[in-house]
């Protein structure tokens, strides 16, 4: 792939995770010759948000794909930018011109062994321990599931709670990597959000976190979008 000398990849965190949650994908990524950089999102809004996403596009140069796991799906589509050639979603959320996160979150049935979530006095959501274990990566190692509980940060009410405008999968070609086992977004809600934005779906038997679950399978769908839209 000629063009991967000259390529960034954007990767976005979730909530209650950072850059490092995409660390196996990271490694595969740069072993192909991708440049890569993880967007630090603030978890605060999705404003301010898609404001960090900005900043970080703004250090690139050359052609980008961006890509976003779980929340991050919403921040993946304030990606406007005219060198954005491709959006991933990674088990992620996509709302609609109007929608909130929330909306789309909270369409279907959530799964029995889905935490609760409830924000704190500063209206900080925070996942419980058990949730990590039981929802957000229950395939992980125990050694990923530790890690995970160590850094996680939590994400403010105000960012589900904001409509999105306009999202860039209405004018860019979007890849879908469905989570058959999530246990957090359920899989109908990711394949409604698929379909609807006509993203070129790839479904398999992971959970909710497949960047350290699965992670062959996330770069393999990102090396998919980069040889539709760059090759």
């Amino acid at each position: 792939m000629p063009a991967l000398k000259n390529a960034t990849v954007v990767v976005i965190h979730g909530a209650w995770a950072d850059g490092s949650s995409w660390e196996p994908v990271i490694r595969r990524l740069q072993n192909d010759g991708f440049n890569v950089v993880a967007a630090p999102i603030p978890l605060t809004s999705l404003s301010e948000d898609a404001a960090a996403l900005r900043r970080t596009i703004a250090r690139t140069e050359g052609p980008l794909i961006v890509a976003g796991h779980a929340y991050a799906g919403a921040v993946v589509g304030t990606a406007a930018d005219e060198r954005v050639r491709a959006l991933v979603f990674v088990a992620a959320l996509a709302p609609d011109d109007g929608e909130t996160v929330a909306d789309v979150f909270y369409r279907d049935e959530s799964h029995p062994d889905a935490p609760r979530l409830v924000p704190d006095v500063d209206g900080f959501i925070w996942m419980p321990d058990e949730g990590f274990a039981k929802a957000f990566a229950q395939n992980a190692t125990a050694e990923q599931i530790a890690l995970c509980r160590a850094v996680q940060r939590p994400i403010s009410v105000r960012c589900i709670q904001e409509p999105v405008a306009s999202p860039a999968w209405k004018t860019k070609p979007a890849w879908y990597l469905l989570a058959e086992e999530d246990r957090m977004i359920n899989p109908q809600t990711q394949r409604f959000m698929a379909e609807r934005m006509k993203a070129t779906i790839r479904s398999f038997a992971v959970d909710h976190t497949p960047l350290l679950t699965a992670p062959d399978k996330v770069a393999d769908i990102i090396r998919e979008a980069a040889r539709a839209t760059l090759g």
